[in-house]
């Protein structure tokens, strides 16, 4: 593939986490060297196999860190950031997603990247009502500001095996409480698989002058709303609850608690983010000359471990 090659070097910031684990598989394939920044070196050797041997180095950094990210892209050609957060913890949303993904950039311009890719998200928007979608657009400026032919990605929910979405309603819908609680229901969502988004990374970076400079939101063949979309998890894990629209001013007091219980199932900012449509714009994945991957292809292969008795669960009526 064009613009990748055995004597490239691609630095991959968070590479060690969900999107990461994929787009690093993907890019070994192209046979360039690989670096992944992590904050802990020590779990990310994971990754080792899923390349030659000799071809991935881990090395510690942080976005938080200038230096760091400086020593991390030295002899750099390629450069992705994957870091977000989808909460606010000890980290903040600026400190990450808007000043760290500048920091990131900066240090890439500095080793004279060929191509960049900054994953962000839809729902980046400087004049968002969530300071998630602030924060993001935020970053998404910072990237440009320092690297103008950057390619900026914008995934909706982002499904896969180790995913933070379908997993967690998963267990919900076999979880303590007697129903599922459906909040937003008439949102809509455009889940895209995380090897499309993967694929759709390397793309961007093998070819920099077709895709450099610009923005694109994926999604997945499907769309769904909120509800339609946790009901077929509901099904899809054999879970006989039955599910219960939150009212607004309830699912809003659950929020304002989630700043004093961190346990809370949603936060104000979640909250925020859930009243705009999650949709991608066309082209999507078509101008990286990739065909979704349907949800229902994927998703029960592993959604099944929540079924009573996993994939050899009987219904009542077997």
């Amino acid at each position: 593939m064009s613009g990748l090659a055995p004597d490239g070097l691609a630095v991959v910031v968070g590479g060690s986490g969900f999107i990461g684990r994929y787009l690093v598989q993907e890019l070994a394939h192209t046979g360039v060297r690989l670096r992944v920044v992590t904050r802990n070196v020590v779990a990310a050797q994971f990754l080792k196999p899923l390349a030659a041997l000799g071809q991935i180095e881990i090395v510690a950094g942080d976005v938080g860190d200038p230096a760091s990210l400086l020593s991390a892209f030295r002899g750099a050609t390629h450069g992705v950031n994957l870091v977000g957060i989808l909460a606010e913890g000890a980290q903040g949303f600026d400190a990450v997603q808007a000043r760290g993904a500048g920091n990131v950039a900066v240090a890439a311009a500095h080793a004279g990247v060929q191509a960049f890719v900054q994953v962000s998200a839809i729902g980046a928007d400087a004049e968002s009502p969530s300071l998630y979608g602030r924060s993001k657009a935020a970053g998404e400026q910072a990237v440009h500001g320092a690297l103008p032919h950057a390619t900026i990605l914008r995934p909706s929910i982002v499904f896969g095996p180790e995913d933070d979405f379908l997993n967690r309603f998963g267990a919900m819908a076999h979880g303590l409480l007697p129903f599922m609680p459906v909040v937003a229901g008439s949102t809509r969502f455009q889940p895209v698989y995380v090897r499309d988004v993967a694929r759709a990374i390397v793309k961007a970076l093998a070819e920099p002058a077709r895709f450099g400079g610009q923005c694109f939101e994926l999604g997945g063949p499907g769309i769904y709303s909120f509800r339609d979309l946790i009901a077929w998890i509901v099904r899809e894990v054999r879970s006989e609850k039955s599910l219960v629209e939150i009212p607004d001013s309830v699912a809003r007091a659950m929020a304002q608690l989630a700043a004093f219980l961190p346990g809370m199932p949603i936060t104000r900012d979640q909250l925020l983010m859930l009243a705009r449509d999650n949709v991608a714009t066309a082209p999507g994945l078509a101008a990286f000359d990739i065909a979704g991957t349907p949800l229902e292809a994927i998703a029960p292969t592993y959604l099944e471990r929540f079924r009573t008795g996993g994939r050899f669960h009987q219904s009542a009526t077997a």
